[in-house]
């Protein structure tokens, strides 16, 4: 299932530092790792460490698996098509979605293969514990798009029993959608948290079909996209990252899970970062800070959701008894360097 006969991410030594954490005006930790601006062409705008180095997609395959399923046939529009590309809290509304989805299939919970976890939304989570319910399959975070595979199984008389192995037709549209939009095959197929196969290809090609899907370039993409944009809380849930960032500017911004962040505007320019340790802290940062930069995203507008997004690094409290702002999260060298051409005067 591999182009590679031994596949691999980017290495420390082909890494660039994409963010410092200051502490009292102490550097305390540095994250390395790649990332890549193209425009809408597809063409390298701007990048750092080693884009061409494969990744392992993880979550932000989402939205082309999302349109593959639309692309099959299913009429998924509104909040179901962001649950089908969501890595959701579990919040109450996430779960209803989801429950819908199945119930227009014909199926219900038990035809999910995801596994079953309590709900990571806590308000949720008290109400399900209240009402004797510890945990689901539903509460997974992936279960939307599960439940868009099994649609889409559904709806063209697919075997639902076997919607995650990689030769399942499901599986084989996510393929055929991944050459199509990202420009050539995977480097690797594995398999993901969730148990559905998870693809590994280069921070550059997966910025460009992200892209292709945030300008929506085929009908599918672009309803997926406007679903996205009209309700960002169901792609994590209400003031989390990817909302805030997409309520706020616009962007189709999903996450993947150890470090990979991808957005992309409505124009097509399109942004994927790996953070190279797994942390997923500086991704949002430094994707809007390299979107900015290209004026892909209005720098003014972007400047409080970078504020708003990156972690507060704190040390006792203030006067008003909250958390006291003793440091900062900033533009490591690499990032800076993709930025400015190494130009720190």
């Amino acid at each position: 299932m591999s182009a590679s006969a031994d596949p691999a991410t980017g290495t420390a030594a082909q890494s660039a530092e994409l963010a410092v954490i200051e502490r009292s005006g102490f550097i305390e930790s540095r994250h390395i790792g790649s990332a890549v601006v193209v425009d809408p062409e597809g063409r390298v705008y701007a990048q750092a460490g080693a884009p061409e180095a494969p990744v392992a997609t993880r979550s932000c395959l989402k939205p082309l698996q999302a349109v593959a399923v639309m692309e099959s046939g299913v009429a998924l529009a509104g909040e179901a098509a962001v649950l089908a590309t969501a890595s959701h809290r579990s919040e109450e509304g996430h779960v209803r979605i989801v429950e819908a989805m199945l119930a227009d299939a014909g199926l219900d919970e038990t035809a999910l293969k995801c596994p079953a976890v309590a709900p990571a939304d806590p308000d949720y989570r008290y109400l399900t514990r209240a009402a004797g319910q510890q945990t689901s399959r539903l509460f997974y975070n992936c279960s939307g798009k599960h439940a868009a595979f099994l649609a889409a199984c559904a709806h063209n008389g697919w075997d639902t029993e076997t919607y995650l192995a990689p030769d399942s037709p499901v599986q084989q549209a996510v393929a055929a959608a991944v050459e199509r939009y990202c420009g050539a095959p995977s480097d690797h197929v594995g398999v993901d948290g969730c148990g559905a196969p998870v693809h590994a290809m280069p921070l550059t090609r997966l910025a460009r079909g992200i892209g292709q899907i945030a300008s929506g370039v085929s009908e599918p993409a672009r309803l997926l996209t406007e679903a996205v944009v009209e309700h960002p809380w169901a792609i994590d849930g209400h003031g989390r990252p990817n909302a805030v960032a997409i309520e706020r500017l616009h962007v189709l911004a999903k996450f993947g899970a150890e470090g990979v962040m991808v957005m992309g505007t409505r124009d097509g320019w399109a942004v994927a970062v790996k953070c190279l340790d797994g942390s997923n802290r500086i991704t949002s940062m430094v994707a809007l800070e390299l979107l900015a930069h290209a004026g892909a995203v209005d720098a003014e507008a972007a400047l409080p959701v970078i504020s708003d997004l990156a972690p507060q690094i704190t040390g006792g409290i203030d006067e008003y008894g909250a958390p006291a702002a003793v440091g900062q999260v900033r533009a490591g060298a690499g990032l800076y360097d993709a930025m400015h051409g190494g130009d720190q005067t």
